[in-house]
């Protein structure tokens, strides 16, 4: 009689996609568990809660991704007092997220197993003119990360395969993450308000998005940088990358950054605070011509000079609205031939533990030290 294995089909008398389709489920099946801790906004204004939540299977677009680095944003401490954010809970939070994949869906070919990735946090259709223009952050299904769909507080997560953005060796985890908010962020922003070789430019907040804003402008020509904050560990660190540094907690930060540029003000102001009074000097130290771009979330309503601040500078004030897929490429790139230092971005790492969590986000919801706390899950 013959053995059970004769009768088995030969590897190669399968067809090629069938036998990849089999391996990856395979490999899905054997090597993956099935529950994972997943730290949670339950309701707002209440602490965040550690969680037991089965793993999240891939569709046949998406990748399954280990979460090895994941950011703790301001933006995490606007969700969860309710500030900001998605009514759709509870949910996991974390939109900046490194890891590699470690499964695939079945339409998959653009991904492998085993790859370093960085997750671009908005997941949207990809067919609609905004998607297919490059303008992905207004399509109409665009569902964000950690705010309206889980995200990467988390030991896994499931993205469309279109999102995982390869992470070069050269970059580790906890600072790759940082990019995916932090510094995508403050790229936008910059290419937002058209920064030009030989400009000015001040930039109010020196954290996580200050200290790459900081570095980008550099980078991208600016012959002069200012950084205004009120903490001095982080005016050192921005030093430290070339800017001249204003003490906001020391006299009139308008003033001061009159005085450092002579007297005619800068070309390109950032906003990276989201308080309406850092959004009123950041208007208010542009020169003729000027460009000032909101990319801090702030809850209250800024006055206006009309005349005096927008009319008779023909100055600008621009939203910055998250970041675009097509610049992170660019941005990874700058991290790993090291024009733009994301280590530094990171002034600690916590395990997934919901208490240090909550820890990291009453220190952000108190302006307090340090520039990005980055979770560790493993």
């Amino acid at each position: 009689m013959a053995s059970a294995s004769a009768h088995a089909p030969h590897a190669h008398a399968i067809p090629p996609q069938v036998r990849h389709v089999t391996r990856r489920v395979i490999l899905f099946a054997m090597v993956l568990p099935t529950t994972m801790r997943a730290v949670r906004l339950v309701a707002t204004g209440a602490p965040v809660e550690m969680q037991q939540l089965p793993v999240p299977t891939p569709g046949p677009h998406d990748v399954l991704v280990r979460v090895t680095a994941a950011g703790i944003c301001h933006s995490d401490a606007h969700y969860r007092s309710g500030r900001n954010g998605s009514k759709s809970l509870p949910l996991t939070l974390g939109h900046e997220v490194a890891g590699v994949v470690v499964a695939l869906g079945a339409d998959v070919r653009n991904r492998q197993l085993g790859d370093r990735v960085v997750l671009h946090y908005n997941v949207t259709c990809g067919t609609c003119d905004w998607c297919t223009q490059g303008n992905e952050q207004f399509c109409a299904e665009c569902r964000m990360l950690g705010s309206h769909r889980d995200g990467g507080w988390a030991e896994f997560i499931v993205v469309p395969a279109r999102n995982a953005v390869s992470l070069p060796a050269a970059v580790a985890d906890a600072p790759g993450a940082t990019l995916m908010c932090a510094s995508a962020t403050s790229y936008h922003a910059l290419r937002k308000a058209r920064l030009v070789a030989g400009e000015r430019v001040a930039i109010f907040g020196a954290g996580g998005l200050g200290q790459s804003a900081v570095q980008l402008a550099r980078t991208m020509g600016a012959a002069q940088v200012i950084a205004i904050d009120l903490d001095r560990d982080r005016l050192a660190r921005a030093a430290a990358h070339g800017a001249d540094v204003v003490d906001a907690s020391h006299g009139d930060p308008v003033a001061a950054v009159r005085a450092a540029t002579g007297g005619r003000g800068v070309d390109v102001a950032l906003e990276l605070v989201g308080l309406v009074e850092t959004t009123r000097q950041a208007l208010r130290v542009l020169g003729p011509m000027g460009r000032a771009v909101a990319v801090g979330l702030t809850a209250g309503i800024t006055p206006v000079e009309t005349y005096r601040e927008i009319l008779g500078l023909e100055a600008e004030l621009i939203g910055c609205n998250d970041h675009l897929r097509s610049e992170l490429e660019p941005l990874v790139e700058l991290a790993r031939t090291g024009a733009l230092d994301a280590v530094g971005a990171v002034t600690r790492t916590i395990p997934l533990d919901a208490a240090r969590i909550n820890e990291a986000l009453d220190a952000l919801d108190r302006f307090g030290p340090g520039v990005r706390t980055v979770i560790v899950p493993t």
